[in-house]
């Protein structure tokens, strides 16, 4: 799991252009949006396009694209249950 993390962390700040951010200074239980990394509705939709290229997983509905989003860890937990194995 720490390994998915890890690269997720990667994934976001090469995705939505943090370069001012390193994988380390985000916290992967702090909230993606609002008070956290202090995301958007615009990085949500480019979050879901990295889920889908890198992982095969598509994120159709808002609902469960909350839940998936709420923070890495969440996102990572995501990932584990819906990859195929």
């Amino acid at each position: 799991m720490d390994a998915l993390i890890n690269e997720l962390k990667e994934h976001i700040i090469e995705a939505l252009s943090l370069d001012e951010i390193t994988p380390e200074e985000i916290d992967a239980e702090a909230p993606l949006f609002g008070t956290g990394l202090g995301l958007d509705s615009i990085d949500a939709l480019e979050l879901a396009v990295m889920v889908e290229k890198h992982y095969h997983i598509r994120i159709t509905d808002s609902e469960v694209g909350n839940k998936a989003f709420s923070s890495v860890k969440s996102l990572a937990e995501f990932i584990q249950n819906n990859s195929a194995q």
